[in-house]
Order: C-alpha cells, then sequence, then structure tokens
C-alpha cells in the first residue's frame, strides 16, 4: 500500500460523495452496498454508509442527524498547480476561503464537501523535512511540558 493511514468518512449519500470527489479528481476503486473507496494519485479515501446507517453507527448515532459531519477535521490535499485546480473547480464546489497566498509563504484555498467535511487545497511541498522546524522541536516541546 502507498499509505499507512486512511481516512473514512460517514456519509449518508453515496452519489453526492462521487459528484463531489470526481470534481477533485477522484475516481471509485471499488464499492459495495454500504462501503466505498475513491482514490487520487496516492490519496485514498473511504466512504462508510451511503444510506441511513450512518445515523446508526454506534459512536456517530449519538450525535444529532444535523451535525455537520466534518466538524473540527480538516482535510488536506496537495496539488502541482494549486492556482490552476483553483480555476478549474472554484465554480464547482463551495469555497469557504478563496484561493490566496498564507503568511507561511503557501498558496491555499478552502473548500466545503456536501456533508460539511472541510477541505485545505494547497501547493505540493514538504512539510514533513522542516529542518528550522525540526531543530526547534526539543526546544517548543519542554517550554509547553510536552513529553514525546
Amino acid at each position: 500500500m502507498e499509505t499507512d493511514v486512511f481516512v473514512e468518512l460517514h456519509v449518508p449519500d453515496f452519489q453526492k460523495a462521487i459528484d463531489f470527489y470526481k470534481t477533485l479528481g477522484f475516481e471509485i476503486v471499488w464499492i459495495s452496498d454500504n462501503y466505498m473507496v475513491m482514490r487520487k494519485d496516492r490519496s485514498v479515501l473511504n466512504f462508510y454508509g451511503g444510506n441511513d446507517k450512518v445515523s446508526h453507527h454506534s459512536y456517530f448515532g449519538k450525535f444529532p442527524n444535523d451535525t455537520k459531519k466534518g466538524y473540527a477535521v480538516e482535510i488536506v490535499f496537495l496539488e502541482d498547480d494549486v492556482k490552476e485546480f483553483y480555476e478549474k473547480i472554484k465554480d464547482k464546489v463551495k469555497v469557504v476561503e478563496p484561493l490566496k497566498q498564507k503568511p507561511w509563504g503557501r498558496w491555499d484555498f478552502r473548500i466545503e464537501d456536501p456533508f460539511g467535511f472541510y477541505i485545505r487545497i494547497g501547493e505540493k511541498y514538504d512539510w514533513i523535512n522542516k529542518k528550522d522546524k525540526i531543530s526547534k522541536t526539543k526546544e517548543i516541546m519542554q517550554k509547553k511540558g510536552l513529553r514525546n
């Protein structure tokens, strides 16, 4: 597998998910009665439900059905040419923050999927191997009283 972490979105309507995520370039890998896997390059999204099973889930069923599905979660996708991608999809999705350069120097924009999941789409860069951040990590952890 190309990833060890999978995101599973619990949604009440597979067709809405298909229509929306196809706009972002995802394609169906496989689908069953209550599960669907979509992929774009190395990004994989899994969808559970596609029907009223979402509201009966052992954990998520505890919340009101009108609870925004993606509350307090940000899903991040990176694009080679984020400006071109923005122009391609901006009129087909709900843009909640238009394309702009952020204080950290990178371009991105924010959208919301049909179920309330908050998605940031930004330009590709390596945020794991940032030498300046790595060198300060021990100091920051000590300052904040964090343990590793």
